[in-house]
């Protein structure tokens, strides 16, 4: 696939915005992933608990006076959870007794799901795969809900990434992506600091990406397999300051850039080295800052 430079996205978008980019979106995901990427959860060992998370992407303002421009939407970790500081998706662990539940409404007409144009043929051929589908979207909407409170009937089902481990934690994570149609204001819970939207025509450009060396303290070694460990990652300089995007985060992010667009960012070797000391707290989330930049 041809890539896509940041400054040829607005050739990409219409007059409104978005319905080329989602349509884009669609298509490359369902073309690419398809959705066996959904049960591939051996690769992550066993026993790990499984995740839904949602990439948010929609129309956002990120600078006053300016237009609201196609971004990535993110919460950032507050001081109280693990992981302190982190961008990352809205979402968590599957809730046996409730998700179920709310999956059936999903498969009702006029829902994000029944609304994506994948769906029906998807839910006859492969039916037991579309449960798994159903219930894996209730999580990432009902974790969303509370997060951030984000509106479930302002969102458009773009289609799923491939599962993602995270070692750390011992956990697979299913990705959704989705639009955000009209939500232009969010309403963060205790576990989110703040709702960061980072412009899509930022993260396709390479000038933006470091490589974070994160330093670990020799007790918590063994989770990490050693004192030194090099991240490619992603900064962005908000009013708040500068934010990074690093970990599995990342890697969903720059995966949806990749098969979307065919943009890979930069060799990790070739990147500006950007410090950082891991604390008990991003383990535990305690109390703290989750690493020193």
């Amino acid at each position: 696939m041809e890539a896509v430079e940041g400054r040829g996205l607005n050739n990409l978008l219409p007059a409104d915005g978005s319905d080329a980019l989602q349509s884009r979106i669609v298509e490359h995901l369902y073309c690419r992933c398809g959705c066996e990427s959904l049960f591939d959860e051996e690769s992550c060992g066993s026993k790990v608990r499984t995740s839904t998370v949602m990439l948010l992407l929609g129309l956002q303002v990120v600078e006053k006076g300016r237009p609201a421009e196609v971004c990535v939407i993110l919460n950032k970790r507050s001081q109280q959870v693990r992981q302190p500081g982190d961008l990352c998706c809205p979402g968590g662990t599957i809730e046996r007794k409730l998700d179920p539940y709310i999956a059936r409404l999903l498969e009702l007409p006029f829902s994000p799901l029944s609304r994506w144009p994948y769906w029906s043929d998807f839910h006859r051929r492969q039916p037991l795969e579309a449960r798994l589908l159903s219930v894996l979207l209730a999580t990432g909407l009902r974790e969303g809900w509370e997060e951030m409170r984000l509106n479930p009937l302002a969102l458009k089902f773009l289609g799923p990434l491939p599962s993602q481990c995270l070692l750390l934690f011992r956990r697979v994570i299913h990705p959704m992506v989705a639009w955000v149609s009209w939500q232009r204001r969010f309403a963060p819970s205790w576990e989110v600091e703040r709702v960061v939207s980072i412009p899509l025509r930022n993260l396709l450009n390479p000038s933006f990406y470091g490589c974070y060396r994160l330093h670990v303290p020799p007790r918590l070694e063994w989770r990490f397999n050693g004192p030194r460990h090099d991240f490619p990652c992603f900064l962005y300089a908000s009013e708040h300051g500068t934010e990074m995007l690093w970990g599995v985060t990342y890697r969903i992010v720059t995966l949806l850039m990749e098969i979307v667009f065919g943009f890979q960012p930069p060799e990790l070797s070739a990147l500006p080295v950007i410090p950082g000391h891991l604390t008990d707290a991003y383990v535990t989330g305690k109390s703290g800052k989750a690493a020193g930049r």
